[in-house]
């Protein structure tokens, strides 16, 4: 039988938590520009988003059964001659039931900083949260199973005090073994 793990084993986050912090971005995102001590950066226009691969990592056997969890891999290039320096990203993932996003889970990275080439190092972004499945099913009988609830990854960036979307990416349903 195919299951979704607890979420409510967010990192220490409650879920009022996750969702306390999505309705601040929302309120946040449509402004579009960073404030800081300089001048303002437009960082939907200044940032991109390369090099994507999403899919589902496998985290091996947890509590007797087979778990996935959602995996973003990414990086952020710079695409202006505009000062853009280190930025903290919120990544988002939302669970899309019947065309509606639900909190699933959200992971914080504090620091991103750029290299001379004005791109970040690659970055894996995978929550704790996912799913499980009872043996034998195997991870990719997981993903084919009709209970299978697909996921999106929502970054949003920050330098200074304001979160702006980034981009909103949807994992394929591919295996991603390492």
């Amino acid at each position: 039988m195919f299951r979704p793990a607890a979420a409510s084993r967010q990192s220490g986050r409650s879920r009022r938590g996750v969702g306390a912090l999505a309705l601040t971005l929302l309120l946040l995102a449509p402004s579009g520009a960073s404030f800081g001590c300089g001048s303002q950066v437009n960082l939907k226009e200044a940032l991109a988003v390369i090099d994507f691969r999403g899919g589902w990592y496998d985290a091996g056997i947890v509590n007797g059964k087979n778990k996935l969890v959602p995996s973003a891999e990414f990086r952020l290039e710079k695409k202006t001659d505009d000062r853009v320096g280190p930025v903290a990203l919120s990544i988002l993932f939302k669970r899309l039931e019947g065309g509606v996003e639900q909190d699933f889970e959200d992971v914080f990275l504090q620091r991103v900083e750029f290299t001379d080439s004005n791109r970040t190092t690659l970055l894996k972004v995978r929550p704790e949260a996912g799913y499980t499945g009872e043996a034998p099913q195997t991870r990719q009988q997981m993903l084919e199973n009709s209970n299978f609830v697909d996921v999106r990854a929502i970054i949003f960036v920050r330098q200074g005090a304001t979160w702006i979307e980034l981009a909103r990416l949807d994992l394929p349903r591919s295996l991603i073994i390492e």
